[in-house]
Formats: C-alpha cells, structure tokens, sequence
C-alpha cells in the first residue's frame, strides 16, 4: 500500500499489574493499516489479539493496564498513546467504529435500537429527529435487516443474534468512520448467519473503502475476509504478511497448528 497509513502502531507493549504480579498481555506488536484495506489478527484465547484491538481505540484502562515505553498508536499521524479521554472518545466511533464479539456491549437494553442509532447520528451536529431517524431505518436496510422502519422501534431483546450484530454494526458505522475494528463478530453465530455478517463486512469494505480490522481466534473467518494477517501466540507476533502465503507456506509452528484439515477460502476482490 502506497500513502500514509490510517493506524501506525508502533511495538506495542501492554501489561497487567495484579495481586500476582506482572503479566505482559502484549509484547512489541507492531503492524499499519491503510484506507480500504483488510487486517486480520489471528490466535487462541489469551494471545493478546484483543487486548491489542481495544488498545486502539483507548479501551484498555491504565491502570490497571501500563503500556510500555516507546509504544506508539497514530492515527492519521497523531499519537494516540497518552491522549486525554475526551479526544479517545471522539476517536471512537466517530473516527473508528467498534464491533464487539456480544453485540449487548453496544446496544443498550433498556431503549429502541432506533433510539440508539438517532442518538448516535446526532452527536455530529444538528440535525432534526425526524431526519435521524429516516437515517437509521436506511442504515438498517443497508445493513439487511427488513422491514426497517418497524423494527426502529423494537427494543434489542427482539432481535435475533444475527439481527443484534446487524444492529451494532449500523450503530458503528453510523457516524462514517475510516476504520473498523471487529473483535470476535461472528462469534456467538450459527455458520449461515456467520457467512452472512462476514459478506456484510467486505461489502461494506468495498462500498466506502473502509479500514478493517478483523480479530478472530479462527484462521478461516481471516483468509475469507482479509488480504493480510497476523498471527499472535503469547502476546508476540509469530507470523505476519499476505494470507495467501501465510496458509500456503506458514513459517511458525504455530501457525501450522492452526491449519486444520478443513479447506480454507481466500478473500476475493
């Protein structure tokens, strides 16, 4: 990729101080993302993949949580690493969209999905409640949920978990953000509905050229959806480069453990 990139990170160390001790959750990562392309970051449970996703966009708190000196998170060129907590807010969601792996940590239980997508179009500026919410039911039709103006004014609990994530997903994207971060987004769903909000994902990449980055535990939900990938164990990067060469000729042995005998798809286009 050609330009400045969109997120710079730059050895990235993160550890948690506790009762125990010290734990180093991540150790000197460091990767680019630019406008319109597709990263993905791969591993098990404890690797480090979220812990590094969340430092992103400012979500994991210090303390309890000391990043590491030299660690450095630009965005668009501006350190991101030491920001106050109003200009890491305006980061989220405005600037880069957030979709978490349970879409309950974004929608709030309590009110309409249409309430929470008109609140959130509307902290860019002036714009009318009726205009908002004309926005939102196009935003839930561009996202696949049918019959949109009638399900504005359903509350989440009504939602399936694909319809939930949909829903999230229009809330993230709500505000045009150059970058999405997805944690774990299929998750919690069956393999249709799985299949469905990964197309969703890179129809959305290609419609507005949108950075994505992709974390998942699973090296299939990556090839299918990203051109770049990389591999954490431990906290450290083990493995990174195009996904093409990293499933055909996997350098870490670990990498090779997470090649199962099932066939993997590339990403297209």
């Amino acid at each position: 990729m050609t330009g400045p990139p969109l997120l710079d990170v730059t050895d990235l160390s993160v550890a948690f101080h506790g009762r125990r001790g010290v734990v180093t959750a991540v150790d000197g990562v460091s990767f680019r993302l630019h406008e319109g392309e597709a990263l993905g970051i791969v591993g098990e449970s404890g690797s480090g993949k979220t812990v590094t996703a969340l430092s992103v966009v400012g979500l994991v708190p210090t303390p309890p949580a000391v990043m590491g000196e030299g660690s450095s998170i630009r965005y668009r060129g501006e350190e991101m690493v030491g920001a106050s907590e109003a200009r890491l807010r305006r980061l989220r969601g405005g600037e880069v969209g957030i979709v978490f792996q349970d879409p309950a940590q974004a929608l709030n239980p309590v009110r309409t999905v249409g309430a929470q997508i008109v609140e959130t179009l509307r902290l860019d500026g002036p714009l009318s409640w009726a205009d908002a919410r004309e926005r939102a039911s196009e935003l839930l039709a561009e996202f696949g949920i049918a019959h949109p103006a009638r399900q504005l004014d359903a509350y989440p609990h009504e939602f399936s978990g694909g319809m939930a994530q949909r829903a999230a997903l229009a809330i993230a994207m709500a505000r045009n953000p150059a970058v999405l971060v997805a944690d774990e987004p299929t998750t919690q769903l069956d393999p249709t509905v799985q299949g469905q909000i990964l197309r969703l994902l890179r129809d959305l990449r290609e419609r507005r050229n949108l950075a994505l980055l992709l974390v998942s535990h699973d090296l299939g939900v990556v090839a299918g959806s990203c051109r770049r990938v990389l591999v954490m164990r431990r906290g450290q990067m083990v493995e990174d480069g195009p996904v093409e060469d990293v499933l055909r000729s996997p350098r870490h042995p670990y990498t090779r453990e997470l090649l199962d005998s099932r066939s993997i798809a590339l990403a297209g286009g």
